[in-house]
């Protein structure tokens, strides 16, 4: 069983036994997360090999902005990067010809990634975690707005398409909080002193 349905299976049962209420968004986004926060470790090459529940996409266009994607990425500038992630996990801004910017929510701690999390709930298109839900947002939104979209500027990146290594997985909307605290990142650290500098957690 992937892990995503794992969870809603646990929340199933949690709610069962009187113990969460589904019906209560606010209620339920907190358990999935405290559900997702306590998994040790994830099988990433199992994700990226699971076609269910994601889509895959080889590349990805305008049309993807505001949804949630995963895949593999080689850094182009990794000599001189102190670290970056290998496994992002990314809400796509705007796109150009090479690849396009995006939020990558594992720059931040889990106490602060929630907190960007709960930010960016406030742009989606609707509040029924059905396919069509996305992110209304662009990079000058978040620029007009730092206070509120706290930690965005650790998390905007730019990915090069000639350096993704897998297809892009669709992350569907009512798996959002799952994936938000899942360790799926991957931090591949410079071994070169001179960039010598530790990943955000």
């Amino acid at each position: 069983m992937y892990i995503f349905q794992k969870i809603r299976k646990s929340a199933a049962e949690a709610q069962k036994l009187g113990k969460i209420d589904l019906k209560n968004q606010k209620e339920a986004q907190e358990w999935y997360r405290n559900e997702a926060l306590s998994i040790g470790r994830v099988d990433r090459n199992k994700i990226m090999n699971t076609a269910e529940p994601f889509k895959l996409f080889p590349e990805i266009s305008g049309a993807a902005v505001g949804k949630l994607y995963m895949f593999v990425y080689d850094a182009k500038h990794k000599a001189t990067l102190p670290f970056y992630d290998k496994f992002p996990l990314v809400f796509p801004l705007q796109f150009d010809k090479g690849g396009f910017l995006g939020i990558n929510l594992h720059y931040l701690p889990p106490v602060a990634r929630a907190g960007l999390m709960d930010a960016l709930y406030t742009e989606a298109n609707n509040e029924n975690y059905n396919k069509s839900m996305k992110l209304i947002i662009d990079y000058g939104r978040l620029k007009q707005n730092p206070i509120k979209f706290s930690g965005y500027q650790e998390c905007v990146k730019r990915y090069l398409f000639d350096h993704v290594k897998s297809p892009f997985h669709y992350v569907n909307p009512k798996d959002w909080d799952k994936a938000l605290m899942l360790p799926m990142q991957k931090w591949i650290v410079n071994p070169d002193k001179k960039y010598a500098k530790a990943p955000p957690y």
